[in-house]
C-alpha cells in the first residue's frame, strides 16, 4: 500500500493550504529553488515520523524536489491535518497518517515508513523518538544502512537513553 490517509478527496484543499504555507517558509523554498535541480539528496531514503502538518508538507516536498525518496507518518495520533496528508499522498509520496489513529494503527503506520524497495531507510527524521525506538528494537537489521537519525525533541532524546 502506498498510502493510507483519512480521505484522499481532501487533497485539493490541502494543496491550497500547502501553497499558502510555502509563502511563509522562505528558507525551505530557497533551498528547493537552489538545490532541487541539482538533486543533492539523490539516493537518500528518508523515513519521517513528524507531525503531518502544513509545515511538514513543505519540508517533505523540498526533500523530494532535492531527489530524496520519502515515506512519512505522523508522530502523534491527533496532530495530522487530514487534507494535508491527502495532498502529499496524491503527489505519490507514501504517507500513512490520519487524525485519530488508534495506538495499533500508529504502530502500523510507523512500520510502513520503514518499508523501502530494496531495504529500509538510510536517514530517519523523528519527533518523540518512537520511530527510532521501533527501528532499534523491532527492525535492528535495517540499521546497517542508516547513516543518520535526527530527533526533534528533548523528550524524544530522553526516551532513547
Amino acid at each position: 500500500m502506498q498510502y493510507k490517509v483519512a480521505d484522499i478527496s481532501l487533497a485539493d484543499s490541502g494543496r491550497k493550504e500547502i501553497q499558502m504555507a510555502e509563502d511563509e517558509m522562505p528558507g525551505l523554498m530557497e533551498l528547493r529553488r537552489k538545490y532541487g535541480p541539482l538533486k543533492i539528496l539523490k539516493g537518500a531514503k528518508i523515513s519521517g515520523c513528524v507531525h503531518m502538518t502544513l509545515q511538514t508538507a513543505v519540508l517533505i516536498e523540498t526533500l523530494v524536489e532535492c531527489g530524496a525518496q520519502v515515506r512519512w507518518c505522523s508522530c502523534n495520533i491527533f496532530s495530522t491535518q487530514d487534507n494535508v496528508a491527502a495532498a502529499i499522498a496524491k503527489t505519490g509520496v507514501p504517507v500513512f497518517a490520519w487524525k485519530g489513529e488508534s495506538l495499533d494503527e500508529f504502530e502500523w503506520c510507523k512500520e510502513q515508513v520503514l518499508k523501502f524497495e530494496n531495504g529500509g531507510p538510510n536517514m530517519v527524521l523523528d519527533d518523540a523518538g518512537d520511530l527510532t525506538v521501533l527501528l532499534h528494537t523491532k527492525y535492528p537489521e535495517l540499521l546497517k544502512n542508516v547513516i543518520g537519525i535526527s530527533e526533534q525533541t528533548t523528550s524524544g532524546v530522553c526516551k532513547l537513553y
